[in-house]
């Protein structure tokens, strides 16, 4: 079962921070002696497309300037934070394949993405910061410490760093798909069920990389079975 855990009371409380800046990071990283890495992911909603994960330790670089939560920012302003990122700032990404969605179910794929970036990190953490309510158990068990922060990538510069870099990751890797698999709107909708996206899945039927987990999918594959039944 995945771990919850909750930010330090004592360092949160009375934090309000309208952009996103180092501060909470910065006392993670005294309080548990070393450097602490922001965790987010990108692409736990949609029908079809892995879910991308991000890690990322900030330098003692310049952070982009801007930087929030990615789902704030215009698709420009992501691809050039992204780079700069990328460039100066320790980077790691994993993704988990609509299969593997598929066998373990999302969450649980998801924390198991967010495992491997982090261990992927040319920089140990001791400890990570996440987007959200769940932290992997398996990071914790290898003595990484942990806390969850509910609307982290909007509040902390790590996690929004991590945001960034994990939403770019994926719109590249879905507009890849977009020409694999045309009709789709991938290039456009990523994967997620869009009208035009939801009628080429019962015309067209599913990819390779559709959730067939997911409900959607699912009843499009039972509908067009019936179909084909005399």
């Amino acid at each position: 079962m995945p771990r919850r855990a909750s930010p330090a009371p004592d360092l949160l409380a009375g934090l309000i921070v309208e952009a996103c800046d180092r501060r909470m990071e910065e006392d993670f990283a005294r309080r548990w002696g070393g450097p602490v890495a922001g965790v987010d992911e990108v692409g736990r909603g949609p029908l079809a497309g892995p879910v991308v994960t991000a890690a990322v330790i900030l330098t003692d670089a310049p952070l982009p300037d801007g930087l929030t939560d990615s789902k704030q920012l215009k698709p420009r302003a992501r691809e050039q934070m992204a780079e700069v990122i990328c460039r100066d700032h320790i980077v790691a990404i994993a993704t988990a394949s609509a299969a593997r969605i598929d066998a373990m179910n999302i969450l649980a794929a998801n924390l198991w993405a967010m495992n491997r970036a982090v261990r992927s990190l040319a920089v140990r953490p001791v400890g990570i910061l996440v987007d959200g309510r769940d932290i992997p158990a398996a990071l914790i068990d290898a003595g990484y410490r942990g806390a969850a922060i509910v609307k982290g990538d909007a509040r902390v510069a790590a996690i929004a760093a991590a945001s960034v870099v994990a939403k770019v990751t994926r719109d590249r890797m879905m507009a890849l798909h977009a020409t694999e698999f045309p009709g789709y709107g991938f290039e456009t909708n990523v994967g997620y069920g869009s009208a035009k996206h939801l009628k080429a899945l019962f015309e067209l039927g599913p990819t390779p990389i559709h959730r067939r987990s997911f409900r959607p999918v699912c009843e499009c594959i039972a509908a067009r079975s019936g179909e084909r039944k005399p």
